[in-house]
């Protein structure tokens, strides 16, 4: 089920559940566990977190979320960084293993977490935010709940120096800024455009049909029907894709089942992503739901690079999206 990184207010998130970062004795504290005692209402969260305190590091325990668009606070208390020798990451991890199993015991559906202990108690954020999305990604991975982890900004995801470089090349060769510069703007539209075509849609030359009757045909085919199509021909369950796209199951059924549905562009791609497919066949999905990638907006070169690369980790390009402020893969 989906991971999703986001910059938001943790205490506004309508998800069953919010994760407060919790110190052992269960009090009000400042940053993050603040706000949600101050969103709660402090009184009634003293109370409820006073009946339940003290906790281990590393253990979570659930209280309700009173003044909170959430149901539910998970209270987890993560571990002070002292070097990394007494077991912090292995603690830290159990903050997050805990919490999701104890929001999975409550039946919950979604949870959203903080950086747990890369504030105040001074875990390196680097490393904080590598041990969540290793523990988060493995536990979607089996379990049906939607995990938000809420970034207090972008420096938090950790993109490599070499990969940003790459993908900063590639921007600026292949945008239609860099390619309207290389080719003149005084030159005939057609000649640009021709410049960097990379054959969105099918044509009779490419695709050799025989007939007009075969052409129309074939693009009488929904979004949905080209989709069941392709995970059929590549031997792919219906888990699989739509896990490895990182989109919910509902709404992969929704897509399934309505051969007329319409999908946001960020779930056909997210789709095309989970099915590894080449920059010519995303293409044509992506036309099957009136969408294209194009030379002209960050987001649409980042896919393009990653499928050319043939890099299909949706949680990386997430994180690189991310990291240019631009929407993500997958979610709902």
């Amino acid at each position: 089920m989906p991971y999703i990184l986001i910059r938001d207010d943790i205490t506004t998130l309508k998800v069953d559940a919010v994760v407060n970062a919790a110190n052992k004795e269960l009090l009000e504290g400042g940053g993050v566990c603040g706000a949600i005692f101050d969103k709660a209402g402090r009184a009634k969260l003293k109370e409820a977190c006073t009946l339940l305190a003290p906790i281990q590091t590393g253990q979570a325990v659930v209280t309700p979320g009173f003044g909170l668009p959430a149901a539910f606070i998970i209270h987890t208390a993560g571990p002070k960084w002292n070097g990394g020798l007494q077991k912090e990451e292995e603690l830290l991890q159990s903050c997050y293993e805990n919490a999701l199993e104890l929001a999975c015991d409550h039946q919950l559906k979604s949870v959203a977490f903080p950086l747990i202990s890369a504030g105040v108690y001074g875990f390196p954020k680097e490393k904080a935010f590598l041990i969540a999305k290793k523990t988060i990604q493995a536990f979607v991975e089996k379990k049906d709940i939607t995990v938000f982890l809420v970034l207090f900004d972008q420096n938090s995801v950790q993109v490599s120096q070499q990969l940003k470089q790459s993908i900063e090349e590639f921007i600026d060769e292949h945008s239609v800024h860099r390619l309207e510069k290389k080719y003149g703007r005084e030159r005939n539209k057609m000649q640009v455009d021709e410049a960097f075509s990379f054959q969105e849609l099918p044509t009779f030359e490419s695709t050799k049909r025989s007939t007009l009757d075969d052409f129309l045909a074939t693009t009488d085919e929904t979004f949905s029907d080209k989709l069941i199509r392709l995970i059929d021909e590549r031997g792919l369950s219906d888990p699989y894709v739509y896990r490895k796209a990182n989109i919910d199951r509902r709404l992969f059924s929704k897509i399934r089942s309505k051969r007329e549905y319409q999908p946001k562009k960020s779930t056909a791609l997210s789709l095309a992503i989970a099915l590894e497919l080449s920059l010519e066949e995303t293409q044509e999905l992506l036309a099957a739901a009136g969408y294209s990638l194009s030379k002209s907006t960050k987001f649409d070169l980042i896919i393009e690079y990653f499928i050319r690369e043939q890099n299909y980790d949706i949680y990386t390009i997430n994180e690189v999206l991310f990291s240019y402020h631009q929407p993500l893969l997958g979610a709902s």
